[in-house]
């Protein structure tokens, strides 16, 4: 998968930001991303410290563009920007003060166009890597909300295409309305086809066209409802249970006539509590390797890492975030 999404980027460079520069695992995986010539990393930090961090690392980032907040020569311009995308929120001062922050001043980078994209989170928690990117990149238009999807791939040891599945939200929202969860359906299945997927989606309850009732069925149904409304060419099906979802045997038995059921390959649950649990048991039962998670309905692509990522993690998380751009 990875192999193919290089070769697309080496057709279309891309240039990301890290918001952590002197972090050794961005380092180490800047040092790959450079060697392999597919994207351009862009470092965010004092240029002296990231500068020893590397070579204390022993890392090879030569050449490659370091900015710092502190001497950024565009930052009044940059200033001027974000006072005007948060009019009435933020003062200058407060604007100043934000901007000499990694988050903010890289989420900026993306926003003025100096980058494609932004990777963060080695040391900032997802809330710090959110809110900028809400405040200053935005929604996408026509989308009300930010969810997020892991890309889970299952290697086979004959070689053979890779299986590769969609699973979300599991990350960012937490007791997502019906509305969210079918703009996470809809945007879900457009991450996977970026991955080669043909999407199709499943739309998950504890329900199977109505055999079970209660609130959080009436909350899929209309899930469904809303998202087969907004994208009718999508392959979309819901209320499906797990099974009914992956088994042809058992989809023929409860929902026979439907098109996605048996052979769903994009995932969506009804809240954080069922998605966190559902690609977790796929990752260390299943087999699969989680990426993620990828946000998904902002203006720009901005992926947030966990604190205790290792520098593999931030390279495949830089190549698929320079995939969304």
């Amino acid at each position: 998968m990875f192999e193919k999404l290089m070769e697309i980027l080496k057709e279309n460079p891309r240039k990301i930001v890290f918001t952590e520069g002197p972090d050794a695992r961005i380092l180490e995986a800047a040092d790959r991303l450079k060697k392999g010539g597919f994207l351009t990393p862009v470092l965010v930090g004092n240029v002296e410290e990231v500068q020893a961090a590397a070579k204390a690392g022993n890392f090879d980032i030569e050449g490659l563009e370091i900015l710092d907040p502190a001497t950024y020569e565009d930052m009044e311009a940059m200033v001027a920007k974000m006072v005007e995308l948060r009019k009435g929120k933020m003062t200058e001062e407060q604007c100043r003060a934000a901007l000499a922050k990694g988050n903010y001043f890289g989420t900026m980078l993306v926003k003025m166009g100096v980058a494609d994209a932004l990777l963060g989170g080695a040391t900032y928690s997802t809330a710090d890597t959110v809110r900028p990117a809400l405040q200053l990149i935005k929604t996408k238009p026509g989308n009300k909300s930010v969810s997020s999807v892991f890309i889970m791939v299952r290697e086979h040891e004959d070689g053979s295409e890779p299986e590769i599945l969609g699973m979300g939200d599991c990350a960012i929202n937490i007791k997502p309305s019906p509305e969210e969860i079918a703009e996470c359906a809809i945007e879900s299945a457009r991450t996977a086809a970026i991955f080669g997927v043909d999407p199709k989606v499943a739309m998950l309850s504890y329900s199977t066209k109505g055999s079970g009732a209660g609130e959080d069925v009436d909350k899929m149904v209309e899930a469904t409802k809303l998202a087969k409304e907004a994208a009718p060419d999508l392959a979309l099906d819901g209320e499906l249970q797990f099974d009914a979802a992956v088994s042809p045997v058992v989809a023929k038995t409860k929902c026979g006539d439907s098109k996605v059921a048996g052979q769903a390959n994009v995932f969506i649950f009804p809240d954080i509590n069922a998605g966190n649990i559902g690609y977790k048991i796929a990752q260390r039962l299943g087999g699969f390797d989680a990426y993620g998670p990828v946000l998904q309905g902002l203006n720009a692509p901005i992926n947030d890492l966990s604190r205790g990522c290792n520098a593999e993690e931030v390279y495949t998380m830089a190549i698929i975030t320079a995939a969304l751009a």
